[in-house]
């Protein structure tokens, strides 16, 4: 199968980063740009480095690659420095800082890591820690951002996660979860089997086990409705499934049956295909035949048309029919998975009207 990420110049780069140099300025141009828009353009930069096409780029190409590295070395070293006052706050408590998604991948040195530009960094504890969670990290600094009361309640009864927590001196935005999905998700996932397997990536810094990292980048990119990352995030994927079965040679043997115990095995399976049909992931044969027996129960087609336009950059030169419809069926069925529908339609119209009248307001004020 060849990769659908040839039908444009990022991802042919990503997939075959070798072949850069020979691109002509305009493709050059291309991938750029696409690769700034989709935050990959450092990731990108570090397989060119690898295989020695970095060095070989016109300086007009390669400035850019540059400026893009600057800013993932500014931004590990300021997730060193946040995770001294993080862990503080977790040693105050008794619990490990667990790291979840990108800064667990750049502080554990992992290839997906390599290149990799964050937004927040993103934390989990036991539920029944959070509320001497967030006390502990007030105490260094972490404030929560203020919310009116309905969100405010939202959070606290129906969210995996607390409103987020930001440290005013930096800019730095800190996600404090207690589970992976709302518990308002179709999946009933037990949190305490993730801290069953924690591994120690350094400095007394936590994260999920290899196999629970890549069952949860695969179910928060797959239960997400906002995919302006989601080309990045699948390359995490296919960069872990490139890894992880390097170090632990019974990594493929163990995923599926760990992704059913946590009844996540849905967003596993469309990871491995859609990493698979874009990047050419080499998938063992048996977890492949496993994926397509349980995805000829998801409505192949449409998930393929609809997952083929959400991998895409949003840049002009990527666009595909229909895209934006495409994109908002994925953001609805986002909503369906996290909440059934008898919450699901009170709280969007509540939320519509919250919006409503917060704009007759601010037309009041600038009247």
């Amino acid at each position: 199968m060849s990769p659908q990420a040839s039908e444009f110049a990022l991802g042919r780069a990503l997939v075959d980063p070798a072949a850069t140099p020979g691109m002509d300025l305009a493709t050059l141009s291309q991938v750029v740009s696409q690769g700034r828009i989709t935050r990959l353009l450092a990731s990108l930069g570090a397989q060119m480095d690898d295989c020695g096409a970095l060095s070989r780029l016109p300086h007009s190409a390669r400035r850019h690659f540059d400026s893009a590295e600057l800013v993932h070395t500014k931004q590990r070293s300021d997730l060193a420095y946040d995770c001294e006052s993080i862990r503080a706050a977790m040693d105050a408590i008794g619990e490990k800082l667990v790291l979840l998604k990108g800064g667990a991948y750049i502080r554990g040195d992992l290839r997906p890591g390599r290149g990799r530009l964050i937004t927040d960094i993103d934390i989990i504890v036991p539920r029944e820690k959070i509320p001497q969670a967030e006390q502990a990290l007030a105490a260094q600094g972490w404030e929560q951002a203020k919310l009116d009361p309905y969100n405010e309640s939202y959070y606290r009864r129906w969210s995996h996660e607390t409103p987020a927590l930001v440290n005013p001196r930096r800019g730095t935005t800190l996600d404090l979860h207690h589970n992976i999905l709302p518990p308002t998700a179709g999946p009933d996932i037990d949190a305490t089997l993730l801290f069953e397997q924690l591994q120690d990536i350094g400095d007394g810094i936590h994260a999920l086990s290899d196999r629970d990292m890549l069952i949860h980048s695969a179910t928060h990119l797959f239960h997400e409705g906002e995919f302006h990352h989601g080309l990045r995030d699948l390359w995490d994927i296919h960069q872990m499934l490139g890894e992880f079965p390097t170090r632990d040679s019974e990594f493929w043997q163990g995923l599926v049956p760990r992704a059913r115990e946590l009844q996540l095995e849905e967003s596993v399976f469309h990871a491995l295909h859609y990493s698979e049909r874009l990047f050419g992931t080499p998938i063992p044969a048996a977890v492949r035949g496993e994926g397509d027996k349980y995805r000829r129960r998801l409505r192949r087609p449409l998930m393929d048309f609809l997952f083929r336009r959400a991998f895409r950059p949003t840049h002009p030169d990527c666009a595909l029919p229909m895209t934006g419809a495409a994109l908002n069926l994925l953001y609805i069925r986002s909503h369906y998975l996290r909440m059934p529908l008898y919450l699901l339609l009170p709280h969007l119209a509540r939320k519509a009207w919250m919006s409503r009248t917060a704009g007759k307001e601010e037309s009041l004020d600038k009247a």
